[in-house]
Order: structure tokens, then C-alpha cells, then sequence
């Protein structure tokens, strides 16, 4: 197994840097589909145009999607690739969105599998069209059950575990791990994994993820409840950034680390206000899922050989490196 996850590791180091060489942007998007966008590139394919479908289950206001959105954009581009873009956060209008994408006859289609269950007949039929299909950021352990070509992302329990074994090295005791959506695979796999890993222990909370008020409240509840907590772990930096605000209301000592990175988070980790941060790349994510349909559509590659994921973290950005993301962060791709 970890044998599997290094050599896909390996795979996305080596087609990050023969990938990005060319990259830069085209398309946006929201809760409706949304096509265009504007961009120079260092190259542009000679290809035939195509159209690709990305489709996620991107909640509205949470950033962490602009960060996909602009790596999707980049590929699309380069790669002379019409990129239309849908997002809702309910499975089961994601996967009408699919069936969308289908009846539109597009040439690809890059999806998350948040909700597996939900997912599984929309693929199979997108298959059925003969339209290739790509899962990025959710469902690792779902996209070959999915039938999907390849899958781009962070194994979450490898990052729970990881991110559990830092708060080890930290001293902390007694970890809140903030759920901002129940029944998420892969955010109940970061908890999941951060159980393993810290030797302390771990408390679970629900927070109804698109009501940040609602968030602050039920954070600073729990913290008030309960002062043996000594650190809080978010699963966005959205909600590290609400949380720092509940920690204050709570009068608590917990201090605060988080998965997902946007430019606020990014300058909590330099000034101290977050510990740290897990970066799953997510830039990286939606340029490898775009590009790996042109990939398979004129040259048919399939990366990760089509057997293993690409790996695009865990990676931990701390106070000692932030200042290095920062540069990128301000441009809004990390």
C-alpha cells in the first residue's frame, strides 16, 4: 500500500514539472454552468478543440474552489480546451449536473465523488456515452469502483494520520476535529486518520458548514463546554479563520491547525494566529484532472497508469516555510 502511494507521489512530481511548464487560464463558474475566461499561456495545443465538463460539489463562498477553478482554468488554456464549469453541494444536484454534462455530449468530465453513493449511476452513464470521466479532490477510494479513468488528490487518512502525528510532536492533548459536512468521505477520513495518529484525544464536531455564524457559535459552545480541549483542527481555512474568532469568544487557550490553505490562512501561519497547515494543492488538482482528459483524449495516457492515484499531498506549511507560499498565495493559485 504505501509502496503504491509512493510511486503515485513519484507520478505527480514528474507530470507536475513536465505539466506545468506550459500552463496558465480559461473559464469560471458557479451553482449554474458557466463557460469562457480569458488568459496568456507560454504554449497552446494545436489539438482539436474539446469541451470539458468539471463538476464539483463546491459550496458558494468557500474559496478552497477558486484555487481548483484557476489550475482547471490554466490547463484549459493550454490545452485549447472549452471549459464548462457546475458546482452544487447537494449529491444528488451534482449528479444532475452530470447528466447535464451528458446530454451537452462533452468530451470529458472531471468530477468529485464527496458523495460516492450519489455518484455511481451518473458515471456509469457518462461511461455508457462514451465519455471519458476523471475524479479529483474526493472519492480516492471510491473513482476505480466508479469506474473513473484516474484520480487526482490527497489520500485523507494518510493525511489525518500525518497531521495527528504533529500534534503528537506539539504536545497537544486533547483535539476537536470540526466536520463541516456530515457524511463528506473525505472529511470524515481526515478526522478518521487524525484519530489514528494523535495519541491524544479526539472529539468530533458537526458544523453546518454554509452558515459560518452558525460555525462560530457551535465552535465556541463546544470550547466553552468542555476546557480541556487544547486544540482545535478545521478542515477548510475558512472555518480555521471562524475558529480563531470562537477560540477568542470562549476565552480558550486551544490553539488552532487546519487542513487547506487560501492567502488569509496562508498569513495566520506566518503571524502565529494557526499553527500550521495541511496543503492538498488543489491548483495542482484541478490542472492535472483537465489536463489528464486531453492526455487520454490525443495521446491516450492515463496517469497514475490508471491503477494508482496521483497523490497531490499532504503537504504542511508552517511558520518556518509560509513565507514561500505567500508569493503564490498572493497570486491566488495556493
Amino acid at each position: 500500500m504505501h509502496r503504491n502511494h509512493r510511486a503515485a507521489t513519484l507520478a505527480a512530481v514528474a507530470i507536475t514539472g513536465a505539466l506545468l511548464a506550459t500552463g496558465c487560464s480559461s473559464s469560471s463558474g458557479g451553482k449554474k454552468s458557466e463557460e469562457g475566461g480569458s488568459g496568456a499561456s507560454a504554449g497552446k495545443a494545436d489539438t482539436p478543440r474539446m469541451t470539458v465538463a468539471m463538476i464539483t460539489h463546491a459550496a458558494p463562498g468557500d474559496t478552497f474552489w477558486d484555487l481548483i477553478r484557476k489550475g482547471a482554468e490554466a490547463a484549459a488554456a493550454k490545452d485549447n480546451i472549452k471549459l464548462v464549469y457546475s458546482s452544487d453541494p447537494s449529491a444528488g444536484n451534482q449528479a444532475n449536473l452530470v447528466q447535464n454534462a451528458i446530454d451537452q455530449k462533452v468530451d470529458g468530465i472531471a468530477l468529485t465523488a464527496a458523495k460516492p453513493d450519489a455518484m455511481k449511476d451518473a458515471v456509469a452513464k457518462a461511461t455508457a456515452a462514451g465519455i471519458p470521466v476523471v475524479g479529483f479532490n474526493a472519492g480516492l477510494d471510491d473513482w476505480k469502483d466508479l469506474g473513473m479513468l484516474e484520480y487526482f488528490g490527497q489520500d485523507e487518512n494518510i493525511a489525518g494520520r500525518a497531521f495527528g502525528e504533529r500534534l503528537n510532536d506539539l504536545d497537544a492533548k486533547h483535539a476537536l476535529c470540526v466536520i463541516q459536512e456530515q457524511g463528506h468521505v473525505a472529511l470524515e477520513a481526515r478526522c478518521a486518520g487524525l484519530k489514528k495518529g494523535f495519541k491524544g484525544k479526539t472529539d468530533i464536531l458537526y458544523v453546518n458548514g454554509t452558515d459560518m455564524p452558525s460555525v462560530k457559535s457551535t465552535i465556541t459552545a463546544k470550547l466553552k463546554q468542555d476546557s480541556s480541549i487544547d486544540e482545535v483542527v478545521t478542515l477548510g481555512a475558512p472555518f480555521a479563520l471562524t475558529a480563531v474568532q470562537s477560540v477568542s469568544d470562549a476565552s480558550s487557550k486551544a490553539k488552532i491547525a487546519t487542513f487547506d490553505l487560501n492567502k488569509d490562512l496562508v498569513k495566520a501561519v506566518q503571524d502565529g494566529t494557526i499553527e500550521f497547515a495541511v496543503d492538498q494543492q488543489p491548483y495542482l488538482q484541478g490542472y492535472l484532472a483537465v489536463d489528464g482528459l486531453w492526455l487520454y483524449k490525443n495521446n491516450g495516457n492515463f496517469s497514475g497508469g490508471g491503477t494508482a492515484p496521483v497523490l497531490t499531498g499532504p503537504a504542511f506549511i508552517t511558520k518556518d516555510n509560509a513565507d514561500t507560499v505567500a508569493e503564490f498565495a498572493a497570486k491566488g493559485t495556493r
